[in-house]
Parts: structure tokens; sequence; C-alpha cells
């Protein structure tokens, strides 16, 4: 029986002077840097999963995010799952018994103690205690192998192979991982994209609701790659739900589009005006730690970077005021 392998990834180091609650702590520029050295580790090493599954919470969401730009991983491969928010052994074998049996390696990225916990668990017995006390420090690593399905994973099942540190790591290596991905090659669809103009009428008013990129340095509106089983209109939909929050009634055709360079290309977007009818609460809002603002059409483009996507707001507005 072929064997699976099971990767242990604590959050990196996060930011405790910000104020935010636990859910919605960042990571510090060390906790970032440490994430990318172990996503660039497990590449080096031919570990790169078949499924990760994630805590949701900012900081496990940052470290998964950079992890898997530095494997190469497309996001689309994460399971943002709320079990692995300080989640206990129980919830944590309840979200790998959840993995396809296909499935040969699999990630969890989460928080202590139940990360340890887990470890121990599996590897009963067989889990050295390092001078500091800590098995899973910060942007840690263990490896675990075992002959089980996902779905039987019982105490002692498990061999820990390993637990590396990311002071193991050369910060070269997450150099070098950054490089490829910023300009190595990606698939073709990448560069086609689609994104939705959400608006709403408050009274005689109208708003356009603008929302955080995901570092929260700039303004920007729900966009993302064109899925290929998906139509534009349809990956616009989905974008809407995933990074807005929002729902509502989208436009059969795009309002028109914008391009910008990233991946040493030029991705277009197709903008799709978005009659927003609801937005869904924080606690159902898979990317609830950006912000989302509504605003007048003036301050809107005020905020927004891309020039053409500014005149698309303003092409918007016209639209609207001829119905």
């Amino acid at each position: 029986m072929k064997g699976r392998t099971l990767l242990v990834l604590r959050h990196g180091k996060s930011d405790w002077t910000t104020g935010h609650e636990d859910y919605h702590r960042p990571l510090v520029d060390r906790g970032r840097l440490g994430s990318r050295k172990m996503g660039a580790w497990i590449k080096r090493q031919k570990l790169v999963p078949d499924v990760v599954l994630s805590s949701p919470a900012e900081r496990a969401r940052a470290t998964t995010v950079a992890a898997c730009k530095a494997m190469g991983l497309p996001l689309k491969t994460v399971r943002w799952d709320e079990r692995m928010y300080a989640a206990p052994v129980e919830d944590l074998l309840a979200a790998l018994a959840a993995c396809p049996k296909s499935a040969r390696r699999v990630m969890v990225v989460g928080h202590n103690p139940g990360l340890e916990d887990l470890i121990h668990y599996l590897a009963e017995g067989r889990v050295e205690m390092p001078a500091d006390g800590k098995v899973l420090p910060t942007s840690a690593l263990a490896q675990l192998e075992m002959v089980e399905e996902w779905q039987d994973l019982e105490r002692g099942c498990a061999t820990l192979i390993s637990v590396t540190r990311p002071g193991q790591v050369p910060d070269e290596l997450a150099a070098e991982a950054a490089e490829e991905v910023e300009y190595g090659p990606v698939p073709d669809y990448f560069f086609t994209q689609s994104a939705v103009l959400p608006y709403r009428r408050v009274g005689d008013k109208l708003e356009i609701m603008v929302i955080a990129s995901r570092r929260g340095t700039r303004w920007v509106i729900p966009k993302g790659v064109k899925e290929p089983e998906l139509s534009l209109r349809d990956s616009a939909s989905k974008e809407a739900l995933e990074e807005g929050g929002i729902r509502g009634r989208i436009d059969d055709e795009p309002l028109g589009h914008y391009d910008y360079s990233k991946w040493g290309g030029v991705c277009q977007v197709a903008v799709f005006p978005m009659a927003v009818s609801e937005s869904i609460p924080e606690d159902e809002w898979e990317e609830s730690h950006r912000e989302r603002r509504w605003l007048d059409p003036k301050e809107a483009r005020r905020l927004l970077d891309e020039k053409a996507l500014r005149k698309l707001v303003e092409k918007l507005e016209k639209k609207l005021d001829k119905r």
C-alpha cells in the first residue's frame, strides 16, 4: 500500500501590536518571510501537496498564500476550513477525513496548541521534545508519514520524519522562489480575468463598492483569474462572492475592459456591472479580512488605482443615469 504524507505547517509570526482581535491578527515581516521560506523548502524537497487545508484566520491565511506562491501552487488547491481555527485534535482529524482518497500528500496550516497535539496524537511516543520546549514554533513544518486512509487516522499511526524550522532554511531560497513566482511561466489562462463593478442606489444616490487589496495597501474591485470551466460572467460572480462577500444581478455583457502587467505579461480584465442585492455577514464571507466600502462615484474614482477602471466607473454612472 502506498504511503501518505502529512505536512503540518504552523502560521508565521504574527503582530500583537495592531489591536486587532485574534482572528484578524496579521503577520509581521518575519512571519511572511518564514512562510515563503517554508513554501520554497517544500518545493525544493519535492513535497508539494495535493490538497491544502487552512484555517481562514488572517495569520494562517497569509501564511498559506505566501507558502503556496513559493511552491507555485494555485490557491484553488486550498480548502479554507473554519474547523482549522483554534481547533482541537478532533476537529483537525475531521477536516482531514474530508480529504479525497486520491490525495497522497496533504498540508494543514493552522494554530497551536492544536497542531502540536495532532503531531503527538499521530506519532504517539515518538516525538522528541526540543530544548526550547516547542515542537512546532511559528513557521515550522512537520512531516509525517503513514499508510492509513485520511478517514482512518488513529493514535500512533504515523511516523514523524522531520520538523524543519525557518531558521534552518536559507533566506536566499525564499528570494529565488519569489523571483520564480513573479517572472516565471504561468498558464496562459491566468492572463484572462474578470471582475465586477458593484453598485447600489440609496434613495436617489448611486454608490460604488470598493474593497481593500489582499495586503490592505490600495483599493480595488472583486477580480480574479477566469477559471477554464467558467464563463467570464460566471467567474466574475464567483469573485464577487469570494472577494467582496456580495451577491446581486450581473449584466450579461461587460461594461468594458482594462489591462495591467503581471507575471511578465499583460492581463486583460473584463468588468461586469453588478447591482448588489445582498452583502453576506462577516462570519460567512470567505475573505472577511478585507475591508469593503460604499462610496459615491467621485470618491470611488479617486481611490481606485487603475486609470481605465476609473473611466469605467464614470461610464457606469452615465449608463445608469439614462435608465
